[in-house]
């Protein structure tokens, strides 16, 4: 027996990486790293109409990005690839034909058009819809002449029609199925492809797998599997079907209940620990329900007694939440580097950052990183800071500029900026603030309307602190600005 562990994530390229498929890949890899063993990225890629490049390198370059760096896989060559299943067919093709050598597999004839309409009346009759068996035995005579008709054969595994199948699981214990309602299965297509049982059988044997970690959702395909081993005299893997990831309303987590993919949350600003810290919890926990964790600790702690039965539900609001968390405790610097690509695309900032724009991201960084829940909020929280015509927020105006003695304020607040030097925050503070008392207005008054002259909205950072790195040539100027507005529209 191996006793080295080694587990392996498998995904399918017919889509964006899923958060479902990263939990299983981040608790493969967590398990695999607490036992010192190894982590094996395998792309099953054999729906030729589905597989596409761009969704193998997607999944790649997303483990990559939530920092699940496999040991064996696509450009990680081991010594039991290739880890494309597309480029491992005859594997599967002889292994086939050595089932049906030991007639423990067969030729299959029936159309799809048949089977369908041959499912359909068993449903209409109550029966459990499976294939009836209807090639198991076919004569030489009989084979040929559907040869005659063009048709090209499937190779269908024979299950044993009495006895049952246990699966004996780690989360769930033994879990039994009746053979006679599995029916014998399809295990190489006409065209030549495996299916998915019987390609992830010979895989995980000849990868030398020791623990399958995958959703609830393949728990049913688990027995047909074990009969597939037993027929080859393979040893079986131990399997932990873990729970199903589901959206608030408990249906099964779909693009309905928001962005599904890993893809999306990259683009919009999660930094990849928040969301391996976050799918981490999807399931399983700790005793004393611990909610942040370092990647050590992570390692560390997790094992699969620890995951739950239980649906886990997945809550973007949480997430979110989570990831602000962890903007909070970044170092400004650290935080700056990756708010400037967002600047970038969303062009208030050029290609190349010369030193006074990066000392001036820098400050705003430090101003708005109690605010920032995502990186991508950068650009409407920022925007003000860059943009010289920025719009204002109408209700802003509504509220806090349509008062008459807002014109006469900003005129006195103007003057008072001019004589102002050097202009600091505590220098403005120290010249704008008794304005309240000198014109019998509160606070909110006096700062509420400059707020929405400098910025366009009614919140923000702190209004000195955001002026001085404006700076007092653009504040006057944006004074003046609104100034101008309010006398066009009275």
């Amino acid at each position: 027996m191996n006793k080295e562990i080694r587990v392996r994530f498998a995904p399918s390229p017919t889509g964006e990486l899923h958060i479902g498929g990263a939990r299983t890949a981040l608790f493969n890899y967590l398990f695999a790293r607490h036992n010192e063993g190894k982590f094996i990225l395998r792309i099953e890629d054999t729906d030729i109409a589905r597989s596409t490049k761009g969704f193998s390198q997607s999944a790649m370059e997303g483990l990559k990005w939530l920092g699940l760096h496999w040991d064996e896989g696509p450009g990680v060559e081991g010594d039991y690839g290739p880890y494309f299943q597309s480029q491992r067919l005859n594997i599967y093709k002889d292994y086939a034909y050595k089932l049906l050598k030991e007639k423990k597999a067969y030729f299959c004839y029936c159309t799809p058009e048949e089977l369908n309409q041959r499912r359909k009346r068993m449903q209409k009759e109550g029966k459990f819809p499976k294939y009836d068996g209807r090639c198991r035995e076919l004569s030489s005579e009989e084979r040929r002449k559907f040869e005659k008709e063009g048709r090209k054969p499937t190779i269908r595994f024979k299950v044993l029609e009495n006895g049952v199948t246990q699966v004996k699981d780690l989360l769930r214990g033994e879990v039994t199925f009746e053979n006679k309602l599995l029916g014998d299965f399809i295990i190489l297509k006409s065209d030549g492809t495996p299916t998915y049982n019987f390609a992830n059988v010979i895989d995980d044997f000849l990868m030398k797998i020791t623990h399958i970690i995958r959703g609830d959702d393949h728990l049913s395909n688990t027995p047909r599997q074990i009969l597939l081993y037993q027929s080859f005299g393979f040893r079986v893997p131990l399997h932990a079907h873990i729970p199903m990831i589901l959206g608030k309303d408990g249906a099964k987590l779909s693009k309905r209940h928001g962005a599904t993919s890993v893809s999306y949350y990259r683009e919009k600003g999660y930094l990849p620990w928040t969301m391996v810290n976050y799918l981490a919890l999807l399931g399983w926990s700790t005793l004393d329900s611990q909610q942040f964790f370092s990647r050590e600790e992570l390692i560390k702690k997790f094992t699969l007694e620890k995951v739950g039965k239980s649906s886990a539900i997945f809550d973007p609001q949480k997430l979110e939440w989570m990831n602000g968390e962890y903007i909070r405790r970044m170092k400004s610097e650290e935080l700056t580097s990756l708010l400037i690509p967002y600047l970038k695309k969303a062009g208030l900032v050029g290609g190349d950052i010369d030193p006074k724009t990066g000392e001036m991201i820098e400050k705003i960084t430090r101003l708005e990183q109690e605010r920032i829940k995502t990186l991508s909020q950068i650009t409407d929280l920022a925007e003000f800071f860059f943009k010289k015509e920025f719009e204002y927020d109408l209700k802003a105006v509504e509220k806090r500029l349509k008062k008459n003695y807002v014109p006469s304020l900003l005129k006195k607040i103007k003057e008072r900026i001019k004589e102002i030097s050097p202009f600091t925050k505590e220098n403005l503070e120290k010249a704008i603030r008794p304005l309240s008392e000198e014109l019998s207005l509160s606070t909110g008054e006096v700062f509420h309307p400059l707020r929405v002259a400098l910025t366009g909205k009614t919140k923000g950072p702190g209004l000195f602190e955001l002026a001085e790195v404006i700076g007092k040539d653009e504040v006057l100027r944006r004074i003046e600005r609104i100034l101008k507005m309010i006398e066009d529209i009275s």
